[in-house]
């Protein structure tokens, strides 16, 4: 099967999904519009965050050392590599950063990979390797926990979520958050200094040097309702509401 049929296949159980079930959960409200818009659907729809476990604060200086990082001297992008992601931007506005502050010792890292190479991840990589980011490959465990306790920020200039789990796992850790103003980060509902125009790489550089310029920051963000033991409550009543 190749990924045209993956994806006609996708788009088919999401069909019959939204038209024939009896009843919907949805993780975003932009995806209860969008089912609404798509399938008109609007009766027993119901609205349930995912969620995020509890951090998992941690240090792990040797992986820090093979990766020629330090603590909280980094901005980390942590996403699928492909185009709607726009990780190509985040590099534009670190080049930005960098030429405008030659003096400044930041680094960028990129955690993840795509499962399917293609041209825009390779060409995403070469980007990168020019401009002396550093690429993780997929991690996860300690390695991941690590990026996550210690960078100076997290950035997501994506055009395209449903809920971005990457986003509400930089919260978790407290961590300063830079993302693009579309609707399903928005609906995190972080402050506006948070977010900058998708696409708009001028004013994503303008973001991150103000981070730059600003003590490292750690941040209680309201993850209530990303609270697993809520949510799996959540779930439960909607199957008992089936008849």
């Amino acid at each position: 099967m190749d990924l045209r049929e993956v994806n006609n296949m996708l788009k088919l159980g999401e069909r019959m999904g939204c038209m024939f079930a009896d009843e919907v959960i949805v993780i975003s409200d932009v995806i209860r519009n969008l089912i609404k818009q798509k399938y008109n659907r609007t009766q027993h729809v119901h609205l349930i965050y995912n969620g995020v476990s509890q951090p998992e604060i941690c240090d792990y200086p040797e992986y820090f050392q093979e990766l020629g990082i330090k603590k909280g001297k980094y901005i980390l992008g942590m996403c699928r590599f492909v185009p709607e992601k726009n990780l190509h931007h985040l590099i534009e506005a670190y080049i930005k950063v960098k030429e405008q502050n030659p003096d400044v010792d930041i680094k960028l890292v990129l955690a993840g990979d795509t499962d399917f190479e293609d041209d825009y991840s390779r060409n995403l990589k070469e980007m990168a390797r020019k401009n002396s980011v550093v690429l993780t490959g997929f991690i996860k465990g300690r390695k991941l926990h690590s990026l996550l306790t210690n960078c100076l920020c997290y950035c997501l200039p994506s055009s395209h979520e449903g809920l971005p789990i990457a986003l509400l796992e930089a919260m978790s850790y407290g961590v300063k958050v830079i993302v693009s103003d579309i609707s399903a980060n928005k609906e995190v509902g972080l402050p506006e200094s948070d977010y900058f125009p998708v696409g708009n790489v001028s004013m994503l550089t303008e973001k991150l040097e103000s981070v730059i310029e600003q003590p490292l920051q750690h941040i209680d963000y309201d993850m209530k309702k990303y609270d697993w033991e809520k949510i799996a409550d959540q779930v439960i009543n909607v199957y008992k509401e089936l008849k």
